[in-house]
């Protein structure tokens, strides 16, 4: 979505319109949703907790701050209410909650096949190669090539600067694009 339109969206949706909720809700579910799975790895709590996250943005729509662009604010908040509900689930106690900033996002070759910007790589082996990587490399990697966001939004969303997703980025492309020369020696 272009920045005007988020724009619009955003405040046609604080102005409770309720074609503008289902308008943001069929918009960015889909997104959302793929990145709960990979933060939750449970489909049942990532639709339960994303249905309560969008409820929760409507019902609290009032106080919600004015946006340009609404993606970086729908991935943060909705990462950090999942985690949330995570921690207080008692299903989920083999989760390390230790760093909540980052999450532990899991690669499936499926992912890797479908994706356009991986068909370059062209090996069944990346999704090995992308679970080798630190975890804040995996959900840089994973929210802008999986998500298609752009650096500036996922600064928000991971909070940190711009700069250091560049440089994240960057070592993580480096990193993949070594260990795929060093398969390719022994192939």
């Amino acid at each position: 979505m272009e920045k005007l339109t988020d724009k619009f969206l955003w405040n046609a949706l604080k102005e409770g319109d309720l074609n503008a909720f289902s308008v943001l809700f069929e918009s960015y579910y889909p997104q959302l949703h793929s990145y709960g799975l990979k933060i939750s790895k449970s489909s049942v709590v990532t639709e339960d907790t994303l249905q309560d996250f969008f409820l929760y943005v409507y019902e609290h729509r009032e106080n919600l701050s004015d946006l340009d662009t609404i993606a970086p604010y729908l991935f943060t908040s909705y990462k950090r209410f999942l985690l949330k509900v995570m921690k207080k689930n008692e299903k989920m106690k083999h989760t390390d909650f230790s760093n909540e900033n980052f999450v532990d996002i899991q690669f499936t070759a499926e992912e890797v096949i479908t994706n356009q910007e991986t068909i370059i790589f062209k090996n069944k082996n990346l999704s090995l190669l992308l679970n080798k990587l630190p975890k804040r490399q995996k959900e840089a990697i994973y929210l802008k090539y999986y998500s298609g966001l752009k650096a500036a939004e996922i600064s928000e969303i991971m909070d940190i600067n711009y700069q250091s997703v560049v440089n994240i980025l960057h070592k993580a492309i480096k990193s993949l694009k070594e260990e795929i020369s060093i398969m390719k020696l022994f192939n």
